[in-house]
């Protein structure tokens, strides 16, 4: 397996998953041309592509989706509300509903899709399940539920939403309206629930912990990743802990090794 945030953040985000038969995308929220781009930073181009998975229709998830679909033929998974609402995606050749809790299967992989709580009209998290384990992806919820850390058990590895730091975003520049926003439990999670989520679900079989949706102006990518790292220690484990960034791809995954692709790596 191989798994790489193409871009993590609220200017767009794009996540490659890449097993044994399939290359898949979670979310498109960079443009087409970008996407593109990152792609052949890992040796990809969108032909390598065999669909997109979409977890809700907020332009930073969902703007590339339309010109990605239509210049490679790509199917696109969204759940049937969250199409309700995107007036402007444009046609798609190969549309493909779900209803969220819904669990269906892609080539060789099982996907299940799980809801999630954010300020969207029925966003959704994924695990992706194949010969050679399980990966869990849940971004942009305000608050773990009882159902994602159920879902997220077990995963060989995750991509965990880590947006802000407490303090960082009370201090911060950012008007009282929008930190309760991003506080609720619509909003987006920050490191010390993502922490709490982690302790709950990690395990000797997790190879890798991807960071993501880090706020560029709430958060610091070296105080979060040396917070999950301390806790995964305190736990008995060590897998790599890889930061998402906003302007180039992370670190590649790769079965128990990190490759380079561009950016920094978190690890230990």
């Amino acid at each position: 397996m191989r798994v790489c945030l193409l871009a993590s953040g609220s200017r767009g985000n794009c996540t490659l998953i890449e097993t044994d038969n399939c290359r898949l995308l979670i979310d498109a929220g960079l443009s087409g041309k970008e996407t593109e781009r990152r792609l052949a930073s890992l040796g990809l181009s969108g032909d390598d592509l065999d669909g997109i998975l979409v977890t809700h229709e907020h332009h930073d998830h969902v703007g590339g989706i339309g010109p990605l679909a239509r210049r490679f033929d790509l199917p696109v998974h969204i759940d049937r509300q969250t199409h309700s609402v995107l007036s402007k995606l444009g046609k798609i050749n190969h549309l493909r509903h779900f209803v969220a809790g819904e669990t269906f299967a892609f080539g060789d992989l099982v996907i299940s899709s799980f809801s999630t709580t954010h300020d969207a009209i029925n966003p959704v998290g994924f695990t992706i399940e194949s010969s050679e384990g399980k990966i869990g992806f849940a971004t942009d919820l305000g608050v773990p539920t009882r159902l994602v850390a159920d879902q997220l058990k077990g995963c060989r590895i995750l991509v965990l939403e880590a947006n802000h730091d407490d303090q960082m975003l009370q201090d911060g520049p950012y008007p009282w309206s929008l930190k309760q926003r991003i506080r609720s439990r619509h909003g987006h999670l920050s490191n010390r629930d993502s922490i709490r989520l982690l302790e709950e679900i990690t395990w000797p079989g997790l190879e890798a912990l991807f960071l993501a949706h880090l706020s560029a102006e709430n958060n610091c990518p070296d105080l979060a990743a040396s917070a999950f790292r301390q806790t995964l220690i305190q736990c008995g484990h060590d897998p790599q802990v890889i930061v998402g960034r906003q302007h180039e791809a992370s670190f590649c995954f790769t079965s128990s090794s990190v490759i380079v692709a561009s950016g920094e790596i978190s690890g230990s």
